[in-house]
């Protein structure tokens, strides 16, 4: 399978850590202005390999156990550990340098994460939960080195929002990714505007295929995302 090698070099800020860049509370509604610096990539050839057979058996087991729980909110105790432990096993067959493996371009639904209020925020959090229905969380990681997060939801099950960041990949190690986040963008009808101010995530890729994708955020939350087919995210 042909591979690519992804080198950035960046002088970026220090911002406050949170997966998605939402912060869970005190969220301002002034806007503040974020400038990054230009960032140098370079893409060379190399090549890897992906064992098949026996992950694709655990990738099976693994959505099995993860789809349709909400993003693991209504998963118990222990089979957020069965889902640990599938993934666990699924890091034996990782590549070598995940972070380099072309892979990680795309469209990816966030399908599970073991603390589930980690992606989203206060909008994921159980009080969250009573007035925003998540429909969706979306991200995409396109080339050279954008992201872009989006979680969609309802207010009281009738009126559509959305809350998006972008923001920019910078490589620190063969496995581990920083995004510094422009401030979120929250959209509820026909309201539009941007709140907050900059955020960072650091997350560790332990395994990608061409259907999912497995993340560890800095503070240990395990991350499912699923490769998206045949749509855009519309961020």
């Amino acid at each position: 399978m042909a591979a690519c090698s992804l080198t950035l070099s960046s002088s970026l800020p220090q911002p406050k850590p949170s997966f998605f860049g939402l912060k869970p509370s005190h969220l301002s509604l002034h806007g503040t202005s974020f400038a990054l610096k230009s960032q140098c990539f370079r893409v060379s050839s190399s090549s890897i390999s992906i064992s098949s057979r026996p992950a694709d058996d655990l990738v099976a087991s693994l959505l099995s156990k993860v789809i349709q729980t909400d993003g693991g909110v209504s998963l118990t105790t222990k089979q957020h550990q069965e889902v640990a432990q599938v993934a666990n096993e699924l890091n034996k067959y990782c590549v070598d340098e995940p972070v380099k493996c072309p892979l990680i371009f795309g469209d990816w639904d966030v399908v599970y994460c073991s603390n589930p209020t980690s992606p989203g925020g206060g909008y994921r959090s159980a009080l969250g939960r009573l007035f925003f229905k998540t429909k969706n969380m979306v991200q995409a990681v396109e080339a050279p080195d954008s992201v872009r997060n989006k979680v969609s939801f309802s207010v009281f099950g009738f009126l559509d929002g959305e809350v998006s960041l972008k923001g920019k990949l910078k490589v620190l190690d063969h496995q581990w990714i920083q995004v510094i986040f422009q401030p979120p963008e929250l959209r509820v009808g026909a309201m539009d505007f941007q709140y907050g101010g900059e955020s960072e995530v650091k997350l560790q890729i332990t395994y990608i295929d061409e259907k999912i994708r497995l993340g560890k955020g800095s503070r240990g939350s395990l991350f499912v995302f699923r490769r998206r087919h045949g749509g855009s995210t519309n961020v």
